[in-house]
């Protein structure tokens, strides 16, 4: 150990001589993984082509090129100097002139794959663009300048200043026609990923490059941590700790000190946490960069690396899962800190897998046990043994085919709505159910018939409940029993979610295709059809109504498309509300919805607006007059005082509009659609 220590030293005196400001900034060359033509006559994709052929592939079929880069090494808020990307010309189409392209970002922090129909052209734009124009004529296997777009500094830098980007995540580019400028040919590239390739110069007065990388998990009681200097710094303020509220706020208990270094040791006497770091516990980090007059500071991003429990954990299949097996099924988890062997129980009593011991160790990290039964709630536990110590394992469950399950809130949800109704799908044997419900993990796990958190028998057909308005920021729990037509009961596992501080008026989650049963999202959200002076029409015209690709939570949102044309300046859908219609109850103070648009929409203003019964509407505009262009999901928040002020009563609301046009104040007409989802009534 004390060899170990004189080593771990000498390193991080080497750092510290090596460090200061001797990086003012960086580069990255970054090869692309993904790469897809959209037809955007159709909005297909074409995933497996060995070239692509921008902007079109014959004449008249346009199609977008979208580009998608995996770990993208730069900083959130860089300044970025330059960027490009360089291809290698194909075999063919690679004369013929004007060809200009614009190049734009996908604008999310950090983008999945291209997946769907019109996955590009659907995507999230930057606002900003590039434009590569004037191309000329390419040689085949060209690979230089003129294979270089032009310069994409003011893409990259609105993609990495976004909410949510941090280094190493993804980053997508969208390429087509200018239609400023359309192109009367097309140039075609090799697709290869090895021949596409982002390189970016940046400068940062932020501190960045974590090592740890942010996240990571660490397999020891010491760390050494290092970083990259802001262009500027002299000198870092570093933060560390164990609680993250400490480190975000900078308080004294994380302060560590003022240096001149870029690495700090901690987990060894005369460094933070002398004693060691503890397993199970993540750790957090910040590094203020000080510039020479010595008040210029510029607050650095919180950072977090974990070490591992000393118990098992991520359980596959998951805590709660559902629909498992029943046949070739593998338990898998991942050891804990420094395990050597793992004792597997699996049963379908939680009470006996909980208290059971003595079981036989094995050296691997999975597990088969053979056929399970239909219709079973199954629990297990791994325990870890580090010799001398054994650590047991936390109790998981699953459910195979024909079980009680699919909880709604799903299982360990976060952030719930307090005005959430639960719901269920019965077991196949279910002739009816026993709910219990509840604050106590353990009292609602043992919870029998007349106890408080018995909330009585549910006739099967009826597997929802309605706890009424819950506490905000409070975990919960449930299960339901199941009985069959003999009366035997089959005990449902435990399920748990948390409340946040929110009351939902809609997710959309709840619509269907089944106009007949009165279920589609427009027989709810009522649009302009048969309304002469209504140019909005909700859902699309053929199945499915809902949105499923572009949606900002869960599975579904609300398309709104406006045509405010030919005497028709509004356009406006609007529900009837039967609850919640007191919007006062749990101290909300704010109307919240989350929207998408697109840059192709007519800037119509968007507008909210609320109403009592038989009253004229209280209206909330957006202010931005353009947010019908925003290409990505953005949240707007609108004070309820700015209702009330009007004069409406907000404790009886009965209906609820979202539209544009001229009820925002403003006429500019024109067509477009936009995305609503998650309407909510907050908190502050």
């Amino acid at each position: 150990m004390f060899k170990e220590l004189v080593l771990l030293i000498s390193v991080v005196l080497t750092l510290a001589l090596v460090g200061g400001n001797t990086t003012l900034g960086g580069s990255v060359d970054v090869r692309c993984s993904e790469s897809l033509e959209e037809h955007l006559d159709t909005g297909a994709l074409d995933t497996g082509s060995s070239d692509l052929e921008m902007p079109y592939e014959d004449a008249g079929d346009y199609q977008l090129v979208g580009l998608r880069f995996l770990d993208v090494g730069i900083p959130s808020h860089a300044i970025i100097t330059s960027a490009s990307v360089q291809f290698t010309a194909d075999n063919e189409k690679l004369t013929g002139e004007p060809v200009n392209l614009v190049i734009r970002g996908r604008l999310e922090p950090n983008p999945g794959s291209f997946t769907g129909t019109a996955a590009v052209s659907s995507a999230p734009k930057t606002s900003v663009n590039a434009k590569w124009s004037g191309i000329p004529a390419w040689a085949s296997g060209d690979r230089g300048p003129d294979q270089q777009t032009s310069d994409l500094s003011t893409v990259i830098e609105e993609l990495v200043n976004q909410d949510g980007w941090a280094m190493g995540h993804a980053l997508a580019l969208i390429i087509g026609d200018d239609p400023d400028a359309p192109s009367n040919s097309n140039r075609s590239v090799v697709s290869t990923p090895s021949t596409i390739v982002l390189h970016v110069e940046y400068t940062s007065f932020f501190a960045h490059r974590p090592n740890p990388a942010n996240g990571s998990m660490i397999n020891d009681t010491w760390v050494s941590l290092s970083w990259l200097p802001g262009q500027t710094a002299v000198s870092h303020d570093v933060y560390f700790s164990d609680n993250y509220n400490d480190v975000k706020d900078g308080t004294a208990d994380a302060f560590q000190r003022n240096q001149t270094s870029t690495d700090l040791l901690a987990g060894f006497a005369g460094f933070p946490y002398p004693e060691g770091l503890i397993p199970g516990t993540t750790y957090y980090w910040r590094i203020d960069e000080i510039e020479a007059d010595g008040t210029t500071k510029h607050t650095g991003s919180v950072w977090s690396f974990s070490i591992p429990p000393r118990t098992a954990y991520n359980p596959d299949p998951a805590d709660g899962a559902g629909l498992v097996g029943p046949d070739d099924v593998t338990l898998t988890w991942t050891p804990g800190f420094k395990a050597k062997l793992h004792t597997v129980y699996l049963g379908t009593d939680f009470d006996e897998v909980d208290n059971v011991a003595g079981g036989f160790p094995q050296g691997l990290t999975n597990y088969k046990p053979g056929p399970l039964e239909l219709a079973t709630v199954y629990y297990w536990r791994v325990d870890e043994f580090d010799p001398p110590s054994t650590y047991k394992g936390d109790v998981w469950s699953f459910t195979t085919p024909g079980a009680v399950g699919n909880p709604q809130p799903a299982y360990d949800a976060a952030d719930v709505p307090m005005n959430v109704i639960l719901s269920w799908t019965a077991a196949d044997s279910a002739a009816s159910h026993q709910l219990y419900f509840g604050t106590d993990q353990e009292t609602v796990r043992n919870a029998d018939i007349g106890a408080p958190e018995d909330k009585g028998p549910k006739t099967l057909g009826d597997e929802n409940y309605d706890p009424g308005l819950l506490e905000p920021e409070t975990t919960y729990y449930w299960r339901t029993d199941e009985i069959d037509g003999q009366g035997n009961v089959s005990k449902g596992p435990l399920w748990i979610f948390t409340t946040g501080q929110s009351l939902l008026i809609d997710d959309f989650e709840g619509y269907t295709d089944d106009d007949v049963a009165g279920e589609a999202i427009w027989q709810t959200w009522i649009d302009g059809f048969g309304v002469a002076d209504n140019g909005a029409q909700v859902g699309y015209l053929l199945p499915p109504y809902a949105e499923q690709t572009i949606v900002h939570g869960g599975l579904q949102s609300m398309p709104l498309l406006y045509t405010n044309e030919t005497g028709v300046t509004n356009s406006e859908a609007a529900m009837a509300l039967t609850a919640p219609r007191d919007w006062t109850l749990a101290g909300v103070t704010e109307l919240s919805l989350w929207f998408r648009g697109d840059a192709a929409n007519a800037a119509e203003p968007l507008y909210a607006a609320i109403s009592n019964t038989n009253g004229s509407p209280a209206i909330a505009a957006h202010d931005n007059p353009s947010a019908a262009q925003l290409g990505a999901w953005t949240n707007w928040i609108i004070p309820l005082q700015a209702f009330s002020d009007q004069g409406l009563n907000l404790t009886n609301v009965d209906r609820i509009a979202i539209g544009l046009g001229s009820k925002a104040g403003a006429v500019v007409g024109g067509t477009g659609t936009i995305y609503v989802d998650d309407i909510r009534l907050s908190q502050p």
